[in-house]
């Protein structure tokens, strides 16, 4: 009995060892691009291991479960009746529903930490002023103390059937793509023209719903240079799929370029 126990052990004790080195050193997740995106990929690790635990563990019960209670050669009769085990019931109801716990304190963690969802009259910088009581949600976002010494880059994006256009105030002009300089907070607020999108940068592990009717608030922090696709992730339309744009992230001194060459000159 005591072996019994010590193989059960060992074995249990090496599903969660191949389980978590699986989960630290396979990495399924396109590349890591902004602040955000490490907070993400924690609860992403966390998920991923809970899941191969779970997944190897089933398989090796299945796979035991086959041989040791097989039909053996001249067995015609039932099985062994079993009725009830108050034990197992107990450790298959209390396991799942800690694991279920603390998953879900963790993901409020890691939510609260992106910035959480909360509705706010936003006195953003890119209203009217005739307006200044726009209800405005903020999506997923820093929270206020990060990057508090930085300027936020406020932008404007429309989101319409089925392109995204970009709308830079300050310019005074509208882009095609998303352009914004490296380690600096951008704030963008969103808005339909028609029917609910979404703002999807995998690479920036942030999506953000886009709803008639809602403009809506999303901050986020670039932390690497290149070229990144924006996807539309909320089926919109029979061209949907056709619905991308691009988030060009460049050096301070290049954004600077650009957006002089598309400002809008002043007579």
């Amino acid at each position: 009995m005591l072996n019994k126990n010590y193989s059960l052990i060992l074995l249990i004790s090496t599903i969660i060892g191949i389980s978590f080195w699986i989960g630290f050193n396979v990495n399924l997740l396109p590349a890591e691009a902004s602040i955000n995106a490490p907070i993400y990929d924690e609860l992403f690790k966390i998920l991923f291991i809970i899941g191969l635990i779970l997944f190897i563990g089933m398989s090796v019960i299945v796979i035991y479960s086959l041989f040791k209670f097989r039909k053996i050669n001249g067995q015609n009769g039932d099985g062994i009746a079993l009725e009830g085990n108050l034990k197992l019931e107990i450790i298959w109801t209390v396991i799942p529903s800690i694991i279920v716990l603390i998953v879900g304190l963790y993901s409020y963690n890691i939510y609260d930490r992106m910035g959480g969802m909360r509705e706010l009259n936003h006195n953003h910088g890119m209203i009217n002023s005739d307006n200044n009581s726009e209800k405005i949600w903020a999506g997923i976002s820093q929270n206020s103390n990060e990057n508090s010494g930085i300027q936020n880059l406020d932008i404007e994006v429309s989101a319409m059937q089925f392109a995204f256009l970009f709308n830079y105030p300050k310019g005074e002009f509208i882009s095609g793509e998303l352009h914004v300089p490296v380690n600096e907070k951008i704030s963008i607020k969103m808005e339909s023209k028609d029917v609910i999108h979404a703002f999807w940068v995998p690479e920036f592990r942030i999506k953000q719903d886009i709803i008639p009717g809602q403009p809506t608030i999303l901050n986020f922090t670039p932390t690497k240079v290149g070229k990144y696709p924006i996807i539309c992730a909320e089926l919109c339309g029979p061209y949907h799929g056709g619905m991308r744009a691009s988030i060009i992230v460049e050096e301070h001194s290049d954004y600077e370029n650009w957006f002089n060459q598309n400002k809008k000159t002043k007579v």
